[in-house]
């Protein structure tokens, strides 16, 4: 469970880990920017000329960019020149909702995107970049941004490389100021004359695929990528690094687009976990009804991932099941205003009754989708859960057996180690908690030589634990509540526990813990650390071995 050397990894999982690592960084360009979306999406629906308070004069004229500055006595608010039904010319609002999805969203992207391949500086060049690309264009440059955003950083790095070191004393601040002002004057140029009109025609192109899918009836088998990919923790990514720029480009044109709801959806989600409390054995059917709780309220569908892992029959139940919602969706003609982020159901409604969407037709289109899916993805679980129960049940297996044998696979742990969960009941939670302190035996015992027989290893002080997960923003932030909770109880008060995403740990952690799948990847950012492995953040015994170890080092005076 816990090692400060990273072990030997075959090819297979250094793919994965890889893949992982790439989809975060997509994803992590627009996970810290969804206020900003959501907030846009708020404004859209309330103030457009359509929206809910669309009529409320002269706040949504002036809010919504489509009031006649002649007609609104308003001074200093900013006007463009419009052309009316009769085609007359006329001084117009700009309004909040253009800018907002024109300049502000993809500008934060850009410098989302900068900052995290070059910090502060990369972050300014990529948003002077993406300006360009911005003004080059007549769409949304989301896309844009993705992709200049990090070019122009990587681009400042390189540039600086060049004289580091060589810069005399005092002239610091001159060279830097104005190599970063020049860089990026020319890559902004550089981006509309070249990358505006390149990502535009890229842009055109996959939209022409999805209005392709969509023409043949065959987006639904989207969901055969899209489903597996996400029990890998690839949810992120697609939604947020795939789905969110095309569908908001979809969006401002038909006012929704059903790209919002592939991976956003939380009826396969809901049904697994519904299937697993009823038909479920053991630890997986004891703590299903409250994962279903947060995955559908919450909207942390990384919770329920454990689940699948737990049979890997099921995830065809969750193809089927999200290959549902979308066919519902795209005959009913279903969609979302702007992105639902999380995808819980409160957000997903949110979305779904915006006036520009369809209002209350629309969102009991969305519905729809959201309990066709959920009951598919529930009858084919419960289908494949009753066909192992009796089995499961005479073989006193863990249902969580077959997701720590993949664990194994991808962790290069021993098979020993593994069969270690495998010998407790079902139904016996004192056996599952002795198969968890067998696994730390043998886990530590192989990574440390034999030089340590069981429970953490207490190599450092800990002083600081961090949840990591992929975005740092869902299922970590749950973990970390629920351990602090405990660190409370015990009476510790010098500890803090924080969560981040496994792309910001920066080595000031002491102790990290991130879900088995992602465990790889944060060792390989924070190596000097402890690291643990949870199966399911919301409840797991490793927590208590936490809390234990901090205990017995503030015992012990250390």
């Amino acid at each position: 469970m816990t090692t400060t050397s990273p072990p030997a990894k075959s090819g297979v999982n250094k793919a994965r880990v890889g893949v992982q690592r790439f989809g975060t960084f997509l994803s992590g360009m627009i996970m810290p920017n969804i206020a900003a979306f959501i907030a846009w999406g708020f404004i859209t629906m309330l103030f457009i000329a359509v929206g809910w308070l669309g009529g409320w004069t002269p706040v949504a004229p002036l809010l919504g960019g489509f009031g006649n500055a002649d007609l609104i006595n308003w001074p200093g608010a900013m006007t463009a020149l419009a052309v009316d039904d009769d085609g007359n010319t006329f001084p117009q609002f700009v309004g909040l909702v253009g800018p907002m999805i024109t300049y502000l969203l993809p500008l934060l992207i850009a410098n989302t995107a900068g900052r995290m391949v070059y910090g502060e500086r990369g972050g300014v060049v990529a948003t002077i970049a993406v300006m360009g690309v911005i003004v080059g264009t007549n769409i949304p440059m989301f896309l844009g941004a993705m992709i200049m955003g990090p070019f122009a950083a990587y681009v400042t790095k390189w540039m600086d490389k060049i004289w580091d070191g060589k810069i005399k004393p005092g002239f610091e601040m001159l060279v830097n100021n104005f190599s970063a002002g020049i860089l990026g004057m020319l890559l902004a140029i550089l981006g509309f004359f070249i990358f505006g009109p390149a990502i535009l025609w890229f842009s055109d192109i996959l939209g022409a695929a999805v209005a392709w899918l969509v023409s043949l009836s065959l987006l639904p088998f989207v969901s055969i990528i899209v489903e597996p990919a996400k029990v890998l923790f690839l949810n992120n990514a697609i939604n947020h690094g795939v789905f969110t720029p095309l569908g908001i480009e979809q969006a401002t044109e038909t006012g929704k687009s059903i790209l919002f709801l592939i991976e956003a959806n939380p009826g396969p989600g809901l049904g697994l976990l519904l299937a697993f409390s009823f038909f479920g054995v053991g630890a997986a059917k004891a703590s299903a009804p409250g994962a279903a709780v947060i995955q559908f309220l919450g909207g942390i569908h990384e919770i329920y991932f454990p689940y699948a892992l737990s049979k890997p029959m099921t995830i065809l139940a969750l193809i089927a099941g999200g290959a549902t919602g979308v066919t519902t969706n795209m005959i009913l003609g279903g969609g979302l205003a702007f992105p639902a982020a999380p995808g819980s159901i409160i957000a997903v409604t949110a979305a779904a009754s915006s006036p520009a969407a369809g209002g209350i037709t629309n969102l009991l289109v969305v519905y729809l989708s959201v309990l066709l899916a959920a009951t598919v993805t529930f009858l084919i679980t419960a289908v494949i859960l009753r066909a192992s129960r009796k089995r499961d049940l005479l073989a006193e297996a863990d249902t969580f057996g077959a997701a720590i044998a993949q664990t194994e696979a991808n962790k290069g742990k021993s098979s020993a180690a593994m069969d270690a969960l495998r010998v407790s009941s079902g139904s016996d939670r004192a056996a599952d908690r002795d198969a968890d302190a067998a696994l730390d035996k043998l886990e530590t015992e192989r990574e440390t030589g034999g030089r340590a027989d069981g429970g953490l290893l207490t190599t450092k002080q800990v002083k600081t634990i961090v949840f990591a997960c992929d975005a740092g923003m869902g299922s970590s932030a749950m973990g970390a509540s629920v351990l602090r909770n405990k660190i409370k109880k015990a009476g510790i008060d010098d500890v803090t526990v924080t969560n981040k995403a496994i792309a910001n740990l920066d080595g000031s952690a002491d102790l990290i813990i991130t879900q088995n799948q992602l465990t790889d990847r944060a060792r390989q950012k924070t190596p000097e650390a402890i690291h643990v492995s949870v199966d399911n953040f919301m409840n797991s015994p490793k927590y208590d071995e936490v809390v234990e170890l901090v205990r017995d080092q503030h015992q012990d005076g250390a």
